[in-house]
């Protein structure tokens, strides 16, 4: 992609990554319920085009069931960046990181702190790094595995509140000392916290303990969780032998290295959702009822537009390629059994609806945080970010400070994946026109892995300063917004190995462009809505189905965010 490189103009560069914000209409008032319960179902990575590919070339799949009893919006964007975190975030709450405050899982702030430090300025790390025990499928809990040929069966017995789970020393602090829990990092409130309010039961799983973020600021959205960490060992010995301790050893593998043990991983959320629909806590004990909002994330898609080979069904050389064929449209064989893998679990979820007479009053929404992207590997183009940044650290150590053996580094923190967010330490007028600059005229080849020409750093769009701030939405003296905002040329991933093909939190459409199929009670079956519509517009859609008014949520006030009907 040769698009022309913006630095400085919001209006005219960059309003189109916040279309969600533009979106005016009141919220309707109360109504009677459509639905008792809501199951949301996110899948990473699933783009409206697999949707359309899977149901067309597998007509009687739980995938095709639901589209011809549901609305397909297939005109719908997650907003930008397109990580994770803020795109569940925005599932769960209507609104923008402009309103939120949730820019990335990985992110820097300028006003907290680190435990035991009073100098403000600290990253903000809401995934793994929380985990008591890093490496650890338990967080820490100390779960140890059985025996037999799925040692880690036990892992439902995980605890449903994953504060205890976290590391308070590695939260954010703000100057008087006190942590800063995810769920309070959040400036809205959530559907969770909506229907706590009206006395209905919440539930949700998800791949980080982190994700109590979804309990909202009040911290009691979601009455209970399951939250096994995906970033962690696979290997059931060695947490058997250190009782839940985090691994040492950085050649263990993990649920993300191979696709089948992705699918294993997320087989575990799956059987904790069937408990729920089954009206038991997420280890099958108990009888809480089934929640009126509950549901969970799948990563086997992910991992499988990631991986460049991997094991999978039919394939066990663990050279079967990973993501898409050369069309740049139809699944690879690891790809495609991946999303085979999430519609068999669909109708495991479904069967399980029907069998507690409960599949005439529970709507169901598939969706995904994000998408991914290259499609075409092709385009492809690995681009070291560390070289990049140690180079402009370097280029303003010599500039600015003359070569100083002592001198402060530029950026404060980075984060890219297949777009750019950096922080910086000087935010001067100089400091930020030489980053600007740096950037811009950055060509060195060797940060390529792939050996392929560098220009711009990879960038096609590039926004910094103020404008930066314009294009999230937010002001310039916002303490959480990036001082450089880097928008990735196509197929640019930005890691230092061979290890994925794809990635997330860029704006192209790929990264973007996800499906939202709802299926409710009413619903004109097999309908097809070419409409754009946003992601967080899933929230105030929940709302309504369950008979609540959805200006209670606080970022549909804000930003006005409309439902889906």
């Amino acid at each position: 992609m040769n698009r022309k490189t913006c630095v400085s103009s919001a209006v005219a560069c960059g309003f189109g990554l916040l279309a969600s914000s533009a979106l005016v209409a009141t919220p309707p008032p109360t109504v009677h319920s459509i639905a008792d319960h809501v199951l949301l179902i996110s899948v990473d990575g699933f783009h409206q085009s697999d949707l359309a590919w899977y149901v067309q070339t597998h007509p009687n799949s739980a995938l095709a069931s639901l589209v011809a009893t549901g609305v397909d919006y297939n005109n719908a964007s997650t907003p930008f960046p397109s990580d994770s975190f803020p795109g569940m975030v925005a599932l769960a709450t209507g609104g923008n990181p402009s309103t939120t405050g949730v820019y990335y899982d990985d992110t820097w702030n300028r006003q907290l702190t680190a435990y035991g430090s009073t100098t403000p300025g600290v990253e903000v790390t809401y995934f793994e790094q929380l985990d008591i025990n890093l490496g650890a499928l338990d967080a820490g809990q100390g779960i140890v595995p059985s025996g037999g040929s799925d040692p880690w069966s036990n892992i439902l017995n995980l605890d449903g509140n994953p504060n205890h789970l976290i590391d308070a020393t590695q939260l954010p602090y703000t100057t008087n000392g006190v942590p800063v829990y995810p769920n309070q990092y959040v400036k809205v409130n959530t559907i969770f916290e909506v229907a706590h309010n009206h006395g209905l039961r919440t539930a949700w799983s998800d791949k980080h303990p982190a994700y109590q973020i979804l309990s909202g600021p009040s911290g009691a959205g979601v009455d209970e969780y399951f939250t096994p960490e995906i970033n962690s060992s696979s290997v059931a010995v060695d947490a058997s032998i250190t009782n839940g301790a985090p691994s040492t050893s950085t050649s263990e593998p993990d649920w993300t290295t191979d696709n089948l043990k992705t699918q294993q991983y997320d087989n575990y959320k799956v059987q904790a959702v069937i408990n729920w629909i089954n009206g038991h806590h997420h280890d099958g004990t108990g009888n809480p009822g089934t929640p009126a909002i509950f549901g969970m994330n799948f990563q086997t898609v992910s991992t499988g537009e990631k991986l460049p080979t991997s094991n999978t069904e039919g394939d066990l050389s663990g050279t079967a390629a990973g993501g898409y064929l050369a069309d740049g449209v139809t699944p690879g064989l690891v790809l495609s059994n991946a999303l085979t893998f999430v519609d068999q679990s669909l109708g495991r979820m479904l069967t399980a609806l029907t069998n507690q007479s409960l599949i005439s009053r529970t709507a169901i929404i598939i969706t995904a945080k994000h998408g991914q992207s290259p499609m075409n590997l092709a385009a492809l183009n690995r681009i070291k970010d560390s070289r990049i940044t140690d180079d402009l650290n370097a280029a303003w150590n010599t500039f600015a400070q003359g070569g100083s053996t002592n001198a402060t580094p530029l950026v404060a923190f980075g984060v890219n994946d297949d777009g750019m967010l950096l922080w910086l330490n000087d935010r001067s007028p100089a400091a930020l026109s030489f980053t600007r600059n740096f950037l811009l005229n950055y060509t060195t080849a060797a940060a390529s892995v792939d050996n392929k020409p560098v220009t711009s750093a990879g960038l096609s769009q590039l926004y910094v300063g103020d404008a930066a701030a314009r294009l999230i939405g937010v002001p310039a003296t916002d303490a959480r917004v990036p001082d450089v905002i880097g928008i990735a040329q196509y197929g640019v991933v930005y890691t230092g190995k061979k290890k994925k093909i794809a990635e997330h939190g860029g704006n192209h459409l790929e990264d973007r462009n996800v499906p939202i199929l709802v299926s409710y009670p009413g619903a004109v079956g097999g309908t097809a809505v070419t409409k754009p519509v946003q992601t967080t517009q899933v929230a105030p859609t929940i709302i309504k189905l369950l008979g609540l008014n959805p200006a209670e949520l606080q970022a549909v006030r804000v930003e006005q965010t409309p439902s889906l009907f």
